[in-house]
This record gives structure tokens, sequence and C-alpha cells, in this order.
């Protein structure tokens, strides 16, 4: 069947694109084509269900920063394209959007069914065709762009992968002379396995991290779960390390420090002072630094400080342990967990090959790339989504000029 444009993938970027195009030139023949049963499933499931759209950073090139890969590339797209616009579309289509408190947005629905059914409506009255079960086996440049999939063959004269990180579609980018960067995970959870923070998940509280032996640091919440550690702290650093953490198989030493802000030396201090005024009181009555009872009690035990113990009964050493459990408490990580299902990888296709005026490939005349297919992946908190959300705007836009 012969077509206009053809879109593999049927995921944000590949819906955003085909309403963009369909909307600027509306006698194209569109078309998406997915290979699952489902459209959007990523879309369905993200933020828990809630879909996070985007952030609340409305300057281009405060909001390119949250991007380990792809920072550079994003700050001219982000100015044609940027949260505010995403915001102004939904609303626009009747999807109110909000912004909570560390700045994600979410449609005040609180259901990711409110975007995707936004999505199908709009596609609909604008006669995208969406093929769902068409697995990609080949794609061929003639005079046109072949695609043939698992029910059938399809020209068209414009081509848009959206496919994510399918590997078959991969090799088939690299087929037609592409490289593609190898991809390895991004945004994962800490394995930890220390008695320090075993009886303590579902706590969460302020903390600055750092990977020993890297540069790699982190400030926010630190949430302990029952596998390790996770919270954007983590999450920050799984995105940032990616291909370090990757190298290093996923084993390696972090140092947290509990009081965020307070050093060894300042923690030693206010404790000594602490012991001073209170000799006759028991140490777990005592509480005095911003951190939660449970974490404060894990500490004072890992420190040799029992329940029955008074503070006059501290040793120095003791007080030392405690100021270092506090401030510089060192865990060992052994492996990592798939954050939520929100799982995201570093990789795809070299960022080198493709022009960010118009997401159109510098090897290969009318094929356009947009979402997570591309090497550039964000933190947490919408940033991927926005990826998606601007470069298929993008690509819409010169595909249907």
């Amino acid at each position: 069947m012969d077509y206009d444009v053809l879109i593999v993938g049927g995921g944000a970027a590949g819906f955003f694109a085909a309403i963009h195009i369909a909307e600027t030139k509306p006698k194209l023949k569109i078309a998406i084509l997915e290979k699952g049963k489902e459209v959007l499933t990523k879309v369905k499931i993200s933020g828990g269900g809630r879909c996070n759209v985007t952030h609340a950073e409305f300057v281009p090139n405060e909001l390119a920063k949250y991007y380990p890969r792809g920072e550079k590339e994003l700050k001219g797209p982000f100015h044609t394209f940027c949260s505010g616009d995403t915001i102004a579309f939904f609303e626009k289509r009747g999807v109110a959007l909000k912004i909570e408190e560390d700045g994600r947005m979410f449609p005040t629905s609180d259901s990711s069914q409110t975007i995707i059914d936004c999505f199908l409506h709009e596609v609909n009255r604008l006669g995208v065709s969406v093929l769902t079960g068409h697995v990609v086996k080949r794609i061929e440049r003639q005079d046109n762009w072949l695609v043939e999939t698992s029910k059938g063959e399809f020209s068209c004269k414009k081509l848009l992968i959206a496919s994510g990180s399918s590997p078959k579609v991969w090799r088939m980018i690299k087929d037609l002379g592409h490289s593609l960067v190898t991809p390895v995970p991004s945004l994962f959870t800490f394995n930890i396995n220390d008695q320090r923070i075993k009886s303590l998940p579902g706590l969460s509280t302020m903390g600055s991290v750092k990977i020993l032996g890297t540069h790699l640091n982190s400030e926010g919440p630190v949430l302990i779960t029952h596998w390790g550690l996770s919270g954007p702290a983590i999450l920050k650093l799984s995105a940032w390390g990616a291909r370090d953490l990757n190298a290093l198989d996923y084993k390696f030493k972090i140092q947290i420090n509990w009081l965020y802000n307070q050093g060894l030396e300042e923690a030693l201090e206010e404790l000594k002072l602490v012991k001073a005024n209170n000799g006759k009181k028991l140490v777990v009555n005592i509480k005095p630094f911003e951190i939660p009872k449970r974490l404060w009690f894990s500490l004072l035990n890992a420190s040799g400080i029992t329940d029955q113990m008074r503070w006059a009964e501290v040793s120095k050493q003791q007080l030392m342990t405690l100021a270092s459990q506090l401030t510089q408490s060192v865990y060992d990580v052994d492996g990592k967990s798939t954050f939520k299902e929100e799982f995201v990888t570093a990789g795809g296709v070299d960022l080198k090959e493709v022009d960010f005026k118009t997401y159109q490939s510098k090897i290969q005349k009318d094929l356009y790339f947009a979402g997570e297919v591309l090497n550039i992946d964000a933190i947490t908190g919408g940033f991927n989504f926005q990826n998606a959300w601007t470069g298929a705007f993008i690509a819409a836009k010169a595909i249907a000029d």
C-alpha cells in the first residue's frame, strides 16, 4: 500500500508526530505501524498510571540540563517546542494539566487514559490509519521508502522512525548506514543488602549521595526500599552514571550524607554539645538532627550505642563513629532493579548523524527520527516525554513542509 508518510512505532512520539502532520497537511495519507496489539503502552504505565507528561521548567536552556545524553542537541529544539507548548497542546484539546510540588506535570484526571483517549480521538478525527500487529521486517530505500511488515508491504515518500529501543529496528537503521550507540539501562534503583537499612523500607529523607571512585554525586530525596535505595537522588545518579555504572557491572560503593548539608565536623560538634548538656538522658530520647526517628535509631545501633545508654556513657570513639554514620555512611551496591515500569535506555541513533533543525537523518533523505530511538534520555520527572513531544513536533513540521 502507498502512503505519503509512514510512522514506525505507535508510542508517544509516533502519535504526536502523526497528529501534527495531519493537522498541517490534511490531504496527506498517513499510517502508524505498531508491532503490538495495543498502542501507547508506555504512556499507559508511566508515572504509576498517571502519565507524567512534562515538567514545569519553561526555560529551554534550563530544561536541556536534565538530559545526561542530548543536553547540547536539545537547546535549539526546546526553543521551538518546549513544556509550555506541550501544556497548550493538551489544553486546546480539553486535557487540563496540573503541576505537582516537585515540578512534575500530570493530567488533572490523574489517569494516563486521558492522554491516550486524547491521542486516539485526534488520529481518528484526522483520518490517520493506526495499524497494530505490524512487526517491521525490512526497511529499504528505493525511489520511495519500502517497509515490509509481518502483514504486508508498504511504500511512502517520508518515513519517521519512533520505535523506541527496539533492537530489530535498530539493526535496520544500522543497515541504512547509521551508527548506533549500544544501549545500557538508565533510571534504575540500587540493590543493597545492609543491616542499617534492612528494617526501614518505605522511609524517605533528604540526602546527598556520591559514588565513590567517580565524579558522580547528587542530592534530594532518598527512598529506602525492600531491595535497597531509590528516590530522586538515586535515579538521578543512575541516569547520569548510566554508562559508568554499566562498566562497573553495577557493583560499586556509595557514600550518603543523611544530614544533607552538614559535614562531619559540624555533626561531631553538635553531638559533643548534646552530650555535654544531656548527660543523664537516654540517647534514644534526644534526636538533634532533622532525620527520621527510625533512621536515627538504626545509625545509633550501627555506632554501638544501645537503647539503654545515656549520653554521659557514650565514648569519644562512639561519637566519632555516629558523626561518620550520619554524614559519611558507605554502602555496597550489588546490582540494580528497574524503576517501576519506566524502563529507559541510554543509547540509540548517534546524535551527530541527525539534523536537529528537522530531526532528519543526515545520511538518508526523507528519513526522520523522534523519541527514544535517538541517543537521548533524561532523569525521571516528565523529561523523557518532553523529548518525545519536541522531536515529534519538529519532525512533523519538517515532513509537512
